[in-house]
């Protein structure tokens, strides 16, 4: 019910062998199937809405919409996560058409717990490859961002081995960023990487209060992704 904080629960099918981690994160989230995820560095509140250009080293333009719906979804790890939906589209063909999975435990860590993605090919679809959720396949929760960023805080983004591995480390918290949607102070700056892929490196930009506002590709591809508009969300 929306707006009604709710204490997550294990239901009894993840109470096996594989699912006591998954019991231990739920002992430590208390998140509400109604209000928003609160971390000012990435506050999700539904109804709040990206939108970002992506350009490549070719030229490439995307338009990427991320959006916090009110729905949320019960992981297979027992726990409650806020749905929110990310898409891209390339000269109004959609690209990629993804739905991510976050949960806000009762310190302020942001857990990211898993997403179900399809790639699309001259509008049909033709993959779902990048796609995971925390309790299947051994994969579990990772830290999408932390209550309290610290300058060389390292933490795991994703745990799915062999499939998504991304982590990060924090760099600073007093940077100045310039895009589109406007120019931001006091940003949080993090390095981005994946041992699965050793030879790629970002760095990633989130300003408070708003979130994200960019990232760039520096090792492995050039990509780079700037916010153009901001809405925040009612609720």
């Amino acid at each position: 019910m929306r707006g009604r904080a709710t204490l997550i629960t294990v239901s009894p099918a993840a109470r096996t062998v594989a699912g006591m981690i998954a019991a231990v994160l739920t002992s430590l989230l208390a998140v509400s199937a109604g209000p928003a995820i609160t971390n000012p560095y990435w506050p999700m509140k539904p109804g709040t809405r990206w939108v970002y250009r992506e350009t490549d080293a070719q030229g490439s333009r995307q338009r990427i919409v991320v959006t916090v719906t009110h729905r949320t979804k019960l992981v297979a790890s027992g726990v409650t996560a806020r749905v929110v939906h990310d898409r891209a589209t390339e000269d109004g063909q959609v690209v990629e058409d993804t739905f991510d999975w976050y949960a806000q435990d009762a310190k302020g860590n942001v857990w990211y717990l898993g997403e179900d993605t399809t790639e699309y090919e001259n509008g049909k679809p033709v993959s779902k490859a990048g796609s995971w959720e925390a309790g299947v396949d051994g994969a579990r929760a990772g830290i999408i961002m932390l209550a309290h960023p610290r300058v060389g805080r390292r933490y795991r983004e994703e745990h799915y081995p062999g499939h998504a591995m991304d982590g990060a480390k924090v760099l600073s918290r007093s940077e100045q960023v310039q895009v589109p949607a406007g120019h931001f102070r006091g940003v949080l700056l993090t390095k981005n990487f994946n041992p699965l892929e050793p030879d790629v490196l970002e760095y990633k930009w989130y300003a408070p209060g708003v979130g994200p506002v960019l990232e760039i590709g520096v090792s492995g591809s050039t990509d780079r992704a700037a916010l153009v508009r901001f809405r925040r969300g009612r609720g």
